[in-house]
C-alpha cells in the first residue's frame, strides 16, 4: 500500500436513540495487537454496557487486515456498516468501538444500522485525517561548501532534512516520498547538488497532515 489516512489523535462521539446511548470510541492503532488491547480497555472501562460492536483496519507486515463485530447484535447491523465507513473513508491504522448502553426499546435491524453508522461517522466527522504516504531514508555525504545548496534544494523539493552530523564532511539524512527518488537521483547530477556518497537506509511511512472530509 503506497499510502492511507489515518487519525491524528482519538475521538469520543455519543448519540442516543430512542433511550439506547451509543458511544464510539476511534482510536489509531499501530497493529492488530494494538487493536486488541484497546477493546479489552473499552470492555473494562464500560462493564455494564450490554454490546461492544467492533471494527477495524490495520496493515500490518505489509498486509491489511480488516475486522468487524456485532458483539450480539443481529448479524450485518453493526460492525458491517462500521467498517463500511473505515474502507469509505480510505482509513486504515484505525479502530473504532460502539458501546450500546439498552434502554429498552427495541430499535429493529434498520434502526439499528442507522444508530452504529451515525455515531461511527460522528466520531470520524471529530477526526483530523494524516496521510500515511510510504517513504524512503537516505544518507547522504557532502562538502561543507555544499551544504546550504543542498538545504536549499531540500526546502524547495519537499525533502525532510532529519539529522546533520558535522564531521569531516557533513552527513545528512534525509526523509523523502518513495516516488521522489528517481528524480531526485537524476538532479543530482542534473542540479550539480555535488553529493558524494548516497545511501539508502529504510523505507518507512510519512505522516501529513490532511484536510479532514466534509
Amino acid at each position: 500500500m503506497e499510502e492511507y489516512i489515518t487519525i491524528q489523535k482519538d475521538e469520543v462521539a455519543e448519540i442516543t436513540e430512542k433511550k439506547s446511548k451509543f458511544i464510539a470510541n476511534l482510536y489509531y492503532i499501530q497493529d492488530v495487537q494494538d487493536a486488541e488491547t484497546k477493546i479489552k480497555e473499552i470492555r473494562k472501562k464500560y462493564h455494564d454496557a450490554r454490546h461492544h460492536c467492533i471494527a477495524y483496519r490495520v496493515l500490518e507486515s505489509g498486509n491489511l487486515i480488516e475486522k468487524s463485530s456485532d458483539d450480539g447484535e443481529p448479524s450485518g447491523t453493526a460492525g458491517a456498516p462500521m467498517l463500511n465507513i473505515l474502507q469509505k473513508n480510505n482509513l486504515c491504522n484505525v479502530l473504532v468501538v460502539v458501546t450500546r448502553y439498552f434502554g429498552g426499546i427495541l430499535l429493529g435491524t434498520g434502526g439499528l444500522v442507522r444508530a452504529y453508522t451515525e455515531v461511527t461517522q460522528k466520531a470520524i466527522e471529530m477526526a483530523n485525517f494524516v496521510k500515511s504516504i510510504l517513504g524512503i531514508e537516505m544518507q547522504i555525504r557532502l562538502d561543507y561548501p555544499n551544504l546550504e545548496n543542498f538545504k536549499y534544494y531540500c526546502k524547495m523539493n519537499d525533502i525532510k532534512i532529519i539529522n546533520i552530523e558535522y564531521l569531516d564532511d557533513i552527513i545528512v539524512k534525509v526523509q523523502m516520498e518513495k516516488n521522489r527518488k528517481d528524480n531526485f537521483v537524476d538532479d543530482i547530477e542534473r542540479k550539480n547538488l555535488k553529493i558524494k556518497e548516497l545511501q539508502d537506509l529504510e523505507e518507512k511511512y510519512i505522516n501529513k497532515l490532511v484536510e479532514k472530509n466534509k
